[in-house]
């Protein structure tokens, strides 16, 4: 472990950014609340000697100097052994333990993955063989343990470690391996699973994760998600799709970086101010062609309502150059979802009606723009998947059914105005809230699927009454469609259930997508 001050340029110019980073940080994050344990395990390992790296010294340091700024309790590791580092994570766990605290880990150096597991590598390690890779490096799985046994409320582990394998031939893939986070744990990756980062050049100061990532940590109220949702954009737009970070929680309320504390929702005269806002912006924008507009968009909404909407806009208009890699086939993002022909039925089972049992049979036969008729515009969807119209009426914007990117703790948020086509019905505003819960094996008439669980929580409101709204999706990754729908909305006073049904896939055919 070296901590000493050294007469090199970069280390002298190094030193400099760590003290700016802890400058910088704002007097509002400096002081904590007593007894709220927040310990970062900092690490950056550069000194390789078979394949050196210009910036993960300086980035550590660097984040060491602003989380401080920020209230962590810091424990640094720069160009370290495994030794080094297993007791620099060991020491964090001895601060946090018994204190129900967050425990924090940034790692910048070299990564790799090896069956799934992702390591760590000390600057001394020399991999010749698979065996030598649980020996030599450091398995992640060291510090979730280690933050387990601690008793944390939430583990952020931040890993700027996807630079080139120099061990290529020990390893099972390219970059790291996407794992779903344990309980209470956000997982932050700088680039896609399987996928390779940039270091950055001397010149840079910085990697270009870790640039943006130590810009929006100093946001002043910024929430978890929306800070590294902002990275992500940015390191998207400058390394112009070749490196997207890629996020992995479970996290069950959202939190402020920089204090750890819950985000609590918004009353409801802001969530409508709040959504009148952000779809004016949408509206202005959305049939632009530039990609520019969506980034914008997306850096001032990062977890807004019309986020995915405008997320698929910009995956149409400028294809990601990665994608990350999956257990299992998945759409890639800002493909369209159907095609004239394309075809299916669901078997419907009314729960309120006596169990009655129908069949809906759909169709697509045209596509006109964006809009995706079924049945000769009967039902109208967009081609994210979006129902912009049905029995119960136009839907505006389009309801959001299966964004692109469904993992498992995905979380995102939604809202539409549904107008009533006939009968003089008045037009009620839909708030949803979805989680992915698992991805699991679903067999239904249509056959056995790997599918996504996805859970929306929301309500439905009208000038003079209100409606809960529960949903329960499975969604099928390989085509983004749902295999099953149950729906159960019910009275807000009282509990009337106003509808209670399951629909399930009965077959489905599918034009040939080129």
């Amino acid at each position: 472990m070296n901590q000493s001050e050294d007469s090199h340029p970069l280390r002298r110019r190094a030193l400099l950014q760590a003290t700016a980073a802890a400058a910088l940080a704002p007097a509002w994050a400096r002081a904590t609340d007593a007894g709220s344990a927040r310990v970062a395990v900092v690490i950056g390992n550069a000194a390789y000697a078979a394949a050196p790296l210009l910036n993960p010294a300086k980035d550590a340091q660097a984040m060491a100097g602003l989380l401080r700024g920020l209230g962590f309790d810091v424990v640094e590791a720069r160009d370290a052994s495994k030794a080094q580092m297993q007791a620099a994570v060991s020491q964090a766990q001895e601060r946090l333990k018994g204190r129900q605290g967050i425990g924090m880990l940034y790692y910048a150096g070299h990564g790799m993955q090896l069956d799934w597991h992702n390591y760590m590598l000390p600057v001394d390690a020399r991999l010749a063989q698979a065996a030598d890779v649980a020996a030599q490096a450091l398995d992640m799985g060291f510090v979730l343990e280690a933050f387990k046994q601690a008793g944390n409320r939430m583990n952020i582990l931040v890993l700027d470690a996807c630079r080139d394998n120099p061990f290529p031939t020990v390893a099972s893939g390219k970059g790291l391996a996407p794992l779903d986070a344990p309980p209470g744990t956000f997982f932050a990756y700088a680039t896609a699973p399987g996928n390779v980062a940039e270091d950055g050049g001397a010149a840079d100061g910085n990697g270009l994760y870790t640039r943006f990532l130590l810009q929006e940590l100093q946001r002043q109220g910024a929430r978890i998600e929306d800070v590294f949702k902002r990275v992500r954009l940015q390191v998207r737009q400058a390394s112009q799709g070749r490196q997207i970070p890629w996020e992995s929680t479970s996290l069950e309320d959202d939190f402020v970086f920089a204090t750890g504390r819950k985000v609590e929702a918004p009353s409801g005269l802001r969530r409508e101010a709040d959504f009148d806002a952000e779809k004016a912006e949408w509206d202005r924008i959305k049939e632009s062609t530039r990609p520019e507009d969506f980034y914008a968009f997306l850096q001032r909404h990062p977890n807004g309502r019309l986020s995915e909407q405008a997320q698929f806009r910009l995956d149409q208009l400028a294809r990601p150059a990665v994608q990350a890699r999956a257990s299992v086939q998945v759409l890639d993002a800002g493909v369209d979802r159907f095609k004239v022909g394309d075809a299916w039925a669901m078997q419907r089972t009314d729960f309120l009606n006596g169990g009655t049992v129908t069949q809906v049979r759909s169709q697509v036969t045209a596509i006109e723009g964006g809009r995706v008729l079924v049945g000769d515009g009967r039902v109208v969807y967009d081609q994210m998947g979006g129902l912009l119209l049905n029995r119960f009426g136009a839907k505006d914007p389009a309801v959001v059914i299966a964004p692109a990117g469904l993992q498992v703790g995905k979380r995102w948020r939604s809202a539409f105005t549904n107008t009533p086509s006939r009968n003089g019905g008045v037009a009620g505003r839909n708030y949803y809230e979805h989680r992915v819960e698992a991805l699991e094996d679903l067999e239904v008439p249509a056959g056995r699927y790997k599918v996504y669980r996805i859970e929306a929580i929301g309500e439905a409101i009208w000038p003079n009454r209100a409606r809960r709204l529960h949903q329960m999706l499975w969604v099928d990754p390989a085509t983004m469609m749902p295999v099953r729908l149950d729906i159960k909305h019910s009275a807000v006073s009282g509990s009337e259930i106003m509808e209670h049904s399951s629909d399930v896939l009965l077959w489905r055919t599918q034009v040939p997508r080129t």
